[in-house]
């Protein structure tokens, strides 16, 4: 046990003081973050650039109807050739031209040109202005008052409440339990793909090296392998330890700095309500109220309902079971050939499940419960992936429990066939290795 220990020490240290080990450590929290922060930054950067749009409307229906922002504006122009402005976008002040045909009410199709590519926002903007006022004029054209169908308008939300076993009662969100099953189950498989394929490149590399040849004289080539996995699983962990709290603190500083003076998602319900009630003196206090626990207070409510430290738990858990089952098989692989390329023919065999378990995304998280998402979380080689899909959901504990037996006892067996074919397949040298020859060290009884 204490040459194990060395050689999970010699690999722990080996790797964390490696310069890329470093670099990525600095550069993936760096990269998570930027993928939440870039694109708000942008959007709010380009929201703050006021858009003047002209506009030709030749149905002499919507000139000066359109409803402006504080960053789109509307100019509308009487007596001008489309040509004049198109060929003039790059000294002009518009950003686009908006040409209304006269047809518009029968055959709702506009024209909106622009020397580049309009933004979402802005064709959403007028499609949606369009719309609307149109469908006001058909209904006034069929003697519809058109205040009456807006006030029967009426959005339902399906509120989701679980009911457990001890009678208590718990609010959950569909939304947010498929996100993070979904987060949950592609870090997993990433974790296994990345620190599996670092234990088959080490021992390739010692094995090309003939370093392993120096080991192996000392300990046996079963502690050398164990030793090798368990040291780049703690080198894992490290990593991503360290990912969650680097990429925590650049999101909570860029938040403060960047986004301190972004209004809340309340403050932009209450100014929709008051622009579409802009008629009204007074608002109903109890549309604030609405605004505060419908649309925020549930979703922290959700949130609050979610336990996380059975989901991070299953997470460590199955990213471990996980990376030392298909770690010992990557460290059979990495023994039995002289090189990289050689590996193909082995790999494809150990990666359909772990593909396959990611092709099951959608139909495992839009039905949680099912014969599919069951069967899959059950068998050891995909549930650690679609396992931890249904974690956030809920999972009763007897599934929990023979998942987690057959991934151990899975892993238990796969090390010890991998180990059989290591410890012959390290000192093979120059000899191309297929299957029928891994069959045979595996029946091997002598060292």
């Amino acid at each position: 046990m204490n040459k194990i220990w060395i050689i999970i020490k010699r690999e722990y240290l080996t790797r964390v003081k490696k310069r890329s080990f470093l670099i990525m450590t600095i550069l993936g929290p760096v990269l998570m973050a930027a993928m939440f922060i870039v694109p708000a930054w942008l959007s709010q950067v380009e929201d703050n650039e006021v858009k003047i749009i002209a506009v030709i409307d030749s149905s002499k229906i919507f000139t000066g109807a359109l409803p402006e922002t504080g960053y789109i504006k509307f100019q509308y122009l009487t007596n001008v050739k489309i040509s004049d402005i198109e060929n003039n976008f790059g000294t002009n002040k518009y950003y686009a031209l908006l040409f209304i045909p006269p047809s518009v009410l029968s055959s709702p199709i506009v024209s909106l040109s622009s020397n580049k590519q309009p933004s979402l926002a802005v064709r959403m903007h007028i499609a949606n202005s369009l719309k609307r006022d149109i469908e006001s004029l058909k209904l006034l054209k069929s003697n519809i008052d058109p205040k009456v169908l807006k006030s029967i308008e009426t959005n339902v939300n399906v509120s989701v409440t679980k009911l457990n076993d001890d009678g208590t009662r718990e609010q959950k969100s569909a939304d947010l339990q498929m996100i993070l099953g979904i987060v949950g189950g592609m870090l997993i498989y990433f974790f296994i793909f990345m620190y599996g394929s670092q234990v088959m490149r080490g021992v390739i590399e010692e094995k090309i090296s003939r370093i392993v040849e120096v080991i192996i004289s000392s300990v046996k080539p079963f502690q050398l392998m164990m030793g090798k996995i368990v040291g780049i699983a703690f080198v894992g962990i490290t990593q991503f330890f360290l990912w969650i709290v680097f990429t925590f603190t650049i999101v909570t500083i860029a938040q403060s700095i960047f986004f301190a003076n972004t209004p809340s998602y309340k403050e932009i319900k209450s100014q929709s309500i008051m622009s579409e009630n802009k008629d009204n003196k007074v608002i109903n206090q109890k549309q604030f109220n609405e605004i505060s626990y419908n649309e925020v207070d549930a979703v922290f409510d959700s949130i609050k309902s979610i336990d996380f430290t059975v989901v991070i738990a299953s997470f460590i858990f199955f990213f471990l079971g996980g990376y030392l089952l298909y770690s010992s098989m990557f460290a059979a692989i990495g023994s039995a050939v002289d090189n990289e390329a050689d590996t193909q023919q082995f790999m494809m065999p150990i990666t359909i499940p772990l593909i396959l378990s990611i092709v099951l995304i959608g139909n495992v998280t839009s039905n949680p419960e099912g014969s599919i998402a069951f069967w899959f979380s059950i068998i050891p080689f995909t549930s650690p992936v679609v396992m931890m899909m249904r974690i956030p959901f809920g999972v009763p504990w007897n599934e929990v429990i023979l998942s987690v037996t057959l991934l151990i006892g899975s892993f238990i067996l796969m090390t010890w066939l991998a180990g059989k074919i290591y410890r012959t397949g390290i000192l093979m040298y120059g000899k191309k290795v297929n299957y029928r020859e891994l069959y045979k060290w595996i029946k091997y009884r002598n060292y």
